[in-house]
């Protein structure tokens, strides 16, 4: 059973004035009280955890300093380090490693990109794709989905929308204040009428890629689960059509289910 509750939301739309009120009330605040509460932060780690707990310490500073240079700098980095059809700079939950990773995996970096990305690979091998946050709050760039793998004689279950002509891998969008679970299980069962079993859901991975159907630089993010299931399948709600597909099926499924094929297929599960 999936127990721990995932609930993404993008933020909500601020009245302008708000968030630049808010802005100065923190800014003052971090000048005031920030110096005094890192230096006790540090002390009273350094006692009470040692050194290994200061590099802990220190760590979350750095992470959170990383994020903050991802909002601030995001317009510059935008034009710098990014093509036009490149993922975003900016999310404030993700650091700047992470996006110059996604925009690795995407082949969207500037040659001014590419450069600060070997940089870092130097410093520290594949820094930025090992950088890649795949739990970050869903923005206007990131489609947040969920996926039922289910295998049967070396093929996967995938589905064709009404009206659509590439296949998909079953599962959907979850709705607010919905986990991991209760999203593919309201989605399975309104798309093909069968119950997950909720006690045999196991975790397989999250996946990446461009979204078909939308602009450059949206991506979807496929978090994907294996279970079995009761009842009969047949389509239902917006399906038309359900097939059951190998790896030489490329050319009729999406990019991010090509991803996800190519990760069965070396796994063995897929012929």
């Amino acid at each position: 059973m999936i127990l721990k509750k995932r609930v993404y939301r993008a933020d909500k739309k601020v009245n302008p004035l708000l968030g630049i009120l808010l802005f100065f009330i923190s800014l003052i605040l971090l000048i005031i009280t920030g110096p005094l509460g890192f230096i006790y932060g540090l002390l009273h780690t350094l006692f009470t955890k040692g050194f290994k707990g200061l590099g802990v310490y220190t760590l979350k500073i750095a992470i959170s300093v990383d994020q903050l240079g991802n909002v601030m700098m995001q317009h510059l980095l935008n034009v710098l380090w990014v093509k036009k059809d490149g993922y975003k700079f900016g999310n404030r939950d993700e650091t700047i490693s992470s996006a110059l990773g996604r925009n690795k995996v995407l082949g969207t970096l500037t040659g001014f990109g590419r450069g600060i990305d070997k940089l870092l690979d130097f410093i520290d091998p594949n820094h930025t794709l090992d950088s890649i946050d795949y739990y970050i709050e869903p923005t206007e760039e990131i489609i947040d989905k969920l996926a039922w793998i289910y295998l049967e004689d070396g093929k996967i279950l995938s589905t064709r929308s009404k009206g659509k002509e590439k296949f998909y891998i079953p599962g959907g969008k979850r709705e607010l204040g919905e986990s991991d679970a209760q999203t593919l299980i309201r989605e399975i069962k309104e798309e093909l009428t069968v119950d997950l079993d909720t006690a045999s859901l196991a975790y397989m991975g999250i996946f990446e890629a461009p979204a078909d159907g939308h602009k450059p630089g949206i991506i979807v993010r496929m978090t994907c689960y294996y279970a079995t299931y009761k009842g009969v399948l047949k389509p239902d709600s917006e399906i038309a059509e359900i097939a059951w597909l190998g790896f030489n099926d490329q050319d009729r499924i999406a990019a991010v289910d090509k991803i996800i094929f190519s990760f069965l297929k070396e796994k063995g599960a897929l012929i």
